[in-house]
């Protein structure tokens, strides 16, 4: 009895080492007595026991997030910056056989690139054209983990922490230069007042009848306001008819 349990045992240990089920999204990288004979799956796998073992691979993309990374940018100024890299495994067979840990490896790849190409690029340029840099950041990583079978597709830079004295000094800096805006834009707006008014006062002059109106006008929007006592002279043009009829007779 001991002997048939001890036998189902053994038997349930070599079912177990030679029949594997791998997900669609799962590779297996097979090694026949230490040496790699080739990449299975997915599905049912048969291995030879004690012979045969293999290694599984995640062919999916795999967001790995890269720890702030303390930067001193070209134009000498300190920052930190984090950033996640997008990346899978496109050659599992190269990815065990090129490379001991090709997750670690390129964590601190990313690292180490992260540093670089932020230090060759001024403060202004790394705050206007991050995509110029998510992408000078992906060619750089996916030249160097080729050889390791990892496909890099996308590096999002995530976050830039200044200095709480740079924090301040970009604020002034946006404050002034709204102030700059603001009075190009009411000297602007002078300028066309002014030649309005001139053209106005232009076709005023060229006709005493409308300039007459023009002032009636205006009184009669003065007038409007009750709440005062407006005292204003009368135009002598107003009184020539007048005078006209008076010498007359």
């Amino acid at each position: 009895m001991e002997f048939l349990i001890a036998l189902v045992v053994v038997g349930g240990i070599i079912i177990s080492s030679m029949v594997k089920i791998l997900n669609d999204w799962e590779r297996g990288v097979v090694l026949r007595l230490g040496r790699a004979v080739g990449v299975r799956g997915p599905g049912l796998i048969l291995l030879i026991p004690f012979i045969e073992r293999m290694i599984k691979i995640d062919t999916r993309t795999l967001a790995m997030d890269v720890p702030p990374q303390d930067v001193i940018t070209k134009d000498n100024v300190s920052m930190q910056v984090n950033a996640v890299v997008y990346f899978k495994v496109v050659s599992p067979l190269e990815a065990i056989t090129k490379i001991e840990d090709y997750y670690f490896a390129t964590s601190q790849l990313s690292q180490t690139t992260l540093r670089s190409v932020m230090g060759q690029y001024p403060l202004d340029d790394i705050l206007v054209h991050r995509d110029m840099i998510n992408g000078a950041l992906q060619e750089i990583l996916d030249k160097h983990t080729e050889a390791w079978g990892v496909k890099v597709s996308m590096v999002e830079v995530k976050q830039i922490d200044l200095p709480k004295e740079m924090q301040r000094a970009m604020a002034r800096e946006a404050e002034a230069e709204r102030e700059r805006r603001a009075k190009v834009i009411s000297a602007e707006g002078e300028v066309q007042r002014a030649e309005r008014l001139a053209k106005a006062s232009n076709t005023l002059a060229g006709s005493p009848s409308a300039l007459q109106l023009a002032y009636m006008q205006t009184l009669t929007e003065i007038a409007g306001d009750k709440s005062n006592t407006i005292l204003f002279p009368l135009p002598m043009d107003l009184l020539k008819p007048f005078m006209q009829l008076e010498n007359k007779n």
